[in-house]
């Protein structure tokens, strides 16, 4: 196991699954405090990175593309306060983050794990039902329906219409775009592709954001829609299929590809299983740094 408790949160690798917990730090944005514990499969990491700074680094995980819901929806758009693959790191504990980015890539590279994209979803995002208020509207989705419903400052040409309800089946795509500057941003279901496209503030379909402190939980909401409709690199006939339903979202994870087969040269599961062992062995104190150091390249450079 290698571990890494921050203020800001917790990672621990157990050699499978990267479980991803938020700290009370200030710093942890409303985000990733709802979204709670992630647990991350190794098949889902593209890679990891340690950032060094002069009074705190930075912890970076980088996941396969399509491998994650909500980094669909955010595509690279979340703040570090809300982005829970990334963990604010106190300098004197450098070596403690460098030590598990090592354990992280040799896992990877002793599993053949690739880093290119995947068709299905290794995470099935945050849980369900689930209800946002933020900016002029309040979005409500179990599953199976998304309700928009307006609040006291909505512009009159959305609230006319009345609240709405979108059937999962209906949409295509959800589109979130957080405020910048001056311009505000918002939430968008879409269910005609390439239609022309009303202003937020005007359309019944779009939720606008202001900039304030909820507005992430847009993304965390839309990133539950998007984890139920047909993943955008699935092959054609699943993106032809209707959208899974609730019950159907653990089976997309199941179908998930599998890692490639071990070589036939070297038993895969007894050099990962040594691997391990001298990590223990290190933090056992067993093995002072520069034998664990020198045992662990003997043990890579028999792949």
């Amino acid at each position: 196991m290698a571990e890494i408790i921050q203020k800001d949160g917790t990672w621990a690798f157990d050699g499978d699954t990267l479980r991803i917990v938020p700290g009370s730090d200030k710093s942890v944005g409303l985000l990733r405090r709802t979204l709670g514990e992630v647990a991350v499969p190794l098949r889902a990491v593209a890679g990891i990175a340690y950032e060094a700074g002069r009074k705190s680094g930075r912890l970076r995980l980088r996941l396969r593309d399509g491998a994650d819901p909500l980094l669909q929806v955010t595509g690279g758009k979340l703040p570090d306060g809300s982005d829970p693959y990334v963990l604010a790191v106190e300098t004197r504990t450098a070596g403690v983050a460098e030590y598990l980015v090592d354990e992280i890539r040799n896992a990877l590279l002793l599993d053949e794990v690739p880093d290119g994209p995947v068709d299905a979803y290794l995470l099935p995002g945050p849980a369900l039902p689930m209800t946002v208020g933020a900016g002029d509207g309040t979005v409500t989705f179990d599953g199976r329906t998304v309700r928009l419903e307006w609040t006291w400052h909505t512009d009159d040409k959305k609230t006319a219409a009345g609240p709405v309800s979108l059937p999962l089946d209906d949409l295509t795509d959800v589109v979130w775009q957080p405020a910048r500057g001056l311009s505000d941003g918002y939430l968008r279901f879409v269910t005609t592709p390439h239609a022309p496209r009303l202003s937020p503030a005007h359309d019944p379909m779009a939720v606008e954001l202001n900039g304030f402190k909820k507005d992430p939980l847009m993304a965390l909401l839309a990133s539950a829609v998007v984890a139920r409709l047909p993943h955008p690199h699935a092959p054609a006939r699943e993106l032809a299929a209707a959208p899974r339903a609730l019950e159907s979202a653990p089976k997309a994870l199941e179908s998930a590809p599998a890692a490639p087969a071990a070589p036939a040269a070297e038993d895969h599961d007894v050099l990962l299983r040594r691997l391990r062992e001298l990590g223990e062995l290190h933090r056992g104190g067993v093995l002072t740094d520069e034998e664990f150091a020198a045992a662990k390249q003997a043990v890579l450079k028999r792949l």
